[in-house]
């Protein structure tokens, strides 16, 4: 379940064979041969389940085919435990380890997105008589908070008026990835959201149900509140308990009406609150509506009107703004599993090693290639986008594995745990395995797709030891309660070695 404050804010995770990675000595390897005390080698049968996990397996009929586990003291040259070790799964979030760490050693911890506001004409006795104009760097961490106070900046230059539209310039990403396709055509859910240079609180919605005093209708309320959002209140309150899908809430778009939601159905008067958290708007429309919304809030004057344009090439910007440092991005990217955080991650990645706007490809490709530099064959990888948001990721236990002992060897290794959820403390493991031998003793990124099931971590055994602990169960019962036995099961297990 997630918390309350998660709900209201930010959407959450709801959320062939591969080549041994012991490689073969090549020139452009030589990284790769310092690294060798920390890969993978590989053992020489299959090795049985541990007791733990047999009782969970049997029990569910879940067959050996359906995982790949690896469990490695981060300083050894073999595992403790590797079933399907080389076998490639689907790993959902949990891929979101290599994207993180990979950024993380890249970028640097202190590394900052910049959005650069222009104005497009002159400013005098307070009021801009032109157009104010935006353009995004691809933050992934701009929130309400951090809007707000980016317009207290740009009142601090002296507008307070603005005589002109708000523009956008999202060129810094390439349109693509703002048309990619979504998954399983889920494009209003929040985990869906697609990357957008100018992406302002996630574009999510958090829309709040209760039942009205006078026991027939139902109050909705939203977070935020904006102007250019309207909704359509048809739904009705009915005796029933609190329960079914969605509370009995339907909805959809107007299309006879510009940004209108219509919500209907019967909700159940047990139901003394319920939310559910969308994106409604376009991203230009979102940042139009909170822009105008806030500005007023502070005092200031505005037309209203939006739109799209480019930045001037030859002109200054009045003011550039720096999202929070990369350290805080992947801390909360990890903990909560977000989506649209990691996806701008692997763009930004790929954009530091290409020309023009960033592109999804790039950012793969830009992703593997520092993954062939930890000495890990790539070939039958699939990245996609690096959130785990994908039918068709791939990697095996003993990739993943290879990739978390190298970054517990790193000199940012600190960082790096640090973003990753604690059982039974924080992010996606608060209400797993919360009575572990020590508190903090299990660090590890959780995973889940309808049929996949997925860990990448670590876990501090109460003999001292570190172990790396990376395992995808891909099984259709794997997201319905099995997956989660099964992987907190091995972390118990490991966790007493």
């Amino acid at each position: 379940m997630l918390s309350r404050q998660c709900q209201m804010k930010y959407p959450c995770e709801v959320n062939g064979k591969t080549q041994a990675i012991m490689p073969e000595i090549r020139p452009i390897t030589l990284l790769a041969f310092l690294l060798m005390p920390f890969l993978f080698t590989g053992v020489s049968a299959q090795q049985p389940l541990p007791d733990l996990l047999q009782v969970v397996a049997e029990g569910h009929n879940l067959p050996q085919s359906s995982y790949g586990l690896v469990v490695q003291e981060v300083g050894s040259n073999a595992p403790l435990l590797a079933i399907n070790a080389q076998t490639p799964f689907n790993p959902a979030s949990s891929i979101k380890t290599l994207t993180t760490l990979a950024a993380l050693q890249q970028l640097g911890p202190a590394w900052t997105w910049k959005t650069e506001i222009f104005a497009l004409g002159e400013i005098s006795d307070g009021t801009l008589h032109g157009d104010l104009l935006i353009r995004g760097g691809g933050d992934p961490y701009l929130l309400e908070e951090q809007f707000r106070n980016l317009l207290k900046a740009i009142r601090r230059t002296g507008i307070r008026n603005i005589n002109g539209r708000m523009l956008i310039d999202a060129s810094r990403f390439s349109p693509e990835v703002s048309a990619e396709e979504v998954l399983d055509s889920q494009g209003a859910r929040a985990y869906n959201v697609r990357p957008y240079a100018l992406s302002l609180n996630f574009q999510a919605m958090t829309f709040w149900f209760t039942p009205h005093a006078n026991g027939r209708d139902v109050v909705i309320e939203t977070d935020p509140v904006l102007p250019n959002l309207a909704i359509d209140n048809r739904l009705r309150l009915v005796a029933g308990a609190c329960g079914g899908f969605q509370r009995g809430i339907s909805f959809d778009a107007d299309p006879a009406r510009t940004n209108t939601i219509v919500f209907s159905g019967r909700f159940p008067d047990s139901c003394s609150e319920y939310s559910m958290v969308r994106s409604v708007l376009s991203p230009d429309d979102y940042v139009l509506g909170m822009f105008s919304k806030l500005w007023e809030e502070l005092g200031g004057t505005f037309s209203g009107e939006g739109g799209t344009a480019l930045a001037p090439e030859d002109m200054e910007p009045l003011l550039v703004w720096e999202s929070p440092p990369l350290i805080d991005v992947i801390r909360y990217l990890n903990k909560y599993s977000n989506n649209l955080m990691a996806r701008h991650l692997l763009l930004t990645l790929g954009q530091q090693k290409s020309e023009g706007p960033a592109t999804v490809q790039a950012g793969v490709d830009a992703l593997l290639a520092w993954l062939e530099t930890r000495g890990v064959e790539t070939s039958d990888i699939v990245i996609a986008n690096g959130a785990g948001l994908s039918r068709e990721a791939r990697i095996s236990a003993a990739d993943m594995n290879a990739v978390l002992r190298f970054g517990y060897r790193h000199n940012l290794m600190p960082e790096f745990v640090s973003s990753l959820p604690i059982a039974g403390e924080d992010g996606t493991m608060r209400n797993r395995l919360e009575n572990v031998a020590e508190p903090g003793a299990v660090h590890v990124k959780t995973g889940t797709l309808d049929e996949v099931s997925a860990i990448a971590g670590y876990v501090y055994s109460v003999s001292g030891r570190v172990y790396a602990v990376s395992a995808m169960l891909n099984h259709e019962l794997a997201d319905r309660g099995p997956g989660v036995e099964f992987m907190d099961a091995l972390l118990r297990w490991v966790s007493g070695q």
